[in-house]
């Protein structure tokens, strides 16, 4: 995958960020897994925007089957990430608890990332 992001790239909603610098397929499992981690750690308090969509069907074939009949059926969705891309947003919390729930979250994620503040 090449290129950087030039959509979806910039704080809209929130105060705080979680901000792609890989190029990766991020499973709906990992988005929800982040975003459970988040709402956990910060305990009612702020707002949490998902900035993913799982628009891209990822298809299997099934196992010992021959060569043609076309493709296989979809096995679960990924959303495609640009370096750039903003994951998750969070505003309503103080700073050292963004950044807590925000590391939590990085960690449930397949690729490097880095926190941001809006300016």
């Amino acid at each position: 995958m090449k290129g950087i992001s030039y959509r979806g790239n910039q704080i809209c909603f929130g105060r705080y960020a979680l901000q792609a610098l890989e190029p990766a397929w991020i499973t709906s499992r990992q988005i929800e897994a982040g975003r459970r981690a988040m709402t956990r750690n910060v305990r009612r308090g702020g707002k949490i925007w998902v900035r993913i969509f799982l628009d891209k069907p990822y298809t299997v074939r099934p196992t010992e089957t021959r060569m043609g009949s076309g493709k296989g059926s979809p096995e679960y969705w990924v959303a495609v990430v640009k370096p750039g891309r903003i994951l998750y947003e969070m505003s309503g919390v103080a700073e050292n608890i963004a950044r807590k729930a925000i590391s939590i979250a990085a960690s449930k994620m397949p690729i490097k990332t880095q926190f941001i503040i809006s300016g």
